[in-house]
């Protein structure tokens, strides 16, 4: 049965689009799953396109297509950092540079799947379909998180901890100190970079004092 013949059951009157209009909504939805781009590529209404594809979906789905259950891909699980490499750099990103940056986080498949991936997630991003949840996907070697707080009290003197921990890894540096001070706070970060044998991209931090915060940090930063 098609989607038109639903349409005139559930209306009871003549639907004002034809065969190919349809045909256009419903493809526009495959490939964007929202609504509003939807609209927008197929020239409609939103609430339109909401129409037609819940009288798709109350007959059963396309008769023309096998109703099976996707198989699980290797890309699956780093979709979401694909999506998020598409949209930061505005689909501007090569397919090669990606595959690169999965590779370092354990993806095991072929260069030609992560360009695939790449390609729907730039026709995506192109037609409109952003991202609505954002999760922070870390990369090996991208972001240090430091933090520091509280530690024993040694001879009746207050001491505190500074912990730092690299994305991806299982161990922390964890340094005691006297003070939260600007120049302990620098040999700290200085000694974890040390022991780690590199830099990373970025450093985050959590609970520094605002005054050396803003010398470490001058640019406003949203997480401030």
């Amino acid at each position: 049965m098609r989607v038109a013949d639903l349409a005139h059951r559930a209306a009871g009157e003549t639907v004002t689009k034809s065969d190919r209009e349809i045909m256009e909504i419903l493809e526009s939805y495959d490939l964007t799953r929202c609504p509003h781009s939807a609209a927008q590529l197929a020239g409609c209404d939103p609430k339109t396109v909401r129409r037609y594809v819940a009288l798709r979906e109350a007959g059963g789905g396309d008769p023309l297509l096998a109703r099976t259950v996707p198989r699980p891909k290797l890309i699956d699980a780093f979709l979401p950092k694909v999506e998020e490499l598409v949209e930061v750099s505005k689909a501007k990103i090569r397919a090669d540079k990606v595959h690169e940056r999965l590779v370092a986080m354990g993806f095991t498949g072929t260069e030609r799947t992560t360009r695939r991936a790449v390609r729907s997630a730039k026709i995506a991003w192109r037609a409109g379909r952003r991202r609505t949840y954002r999760p922070w996907v870390p990369e090996p070697g991208l972001w240090l998180q430091f933090d520091r707080g509280d530690g024993p009290r040694i001879d009746g003197r207050k001491t505190y901890l500074f912990c730092a921990w690299l994305a991806w890894s299982r161990f922390r540096v964890v340094i005691p100190v006297w003070d939260q001070t600007m120049g302990s706070l620098i040999a700290c970060l200085d000694a974890a970079l040390r022991r780690l044998a590199g830099v990373p991209a970025y450093l985050l931090t959590e609970n520094v004092p605002r005054n050396i915060f803003r010398l470490l940090f001058p640019t406003p930063l949203c997480a401030r």
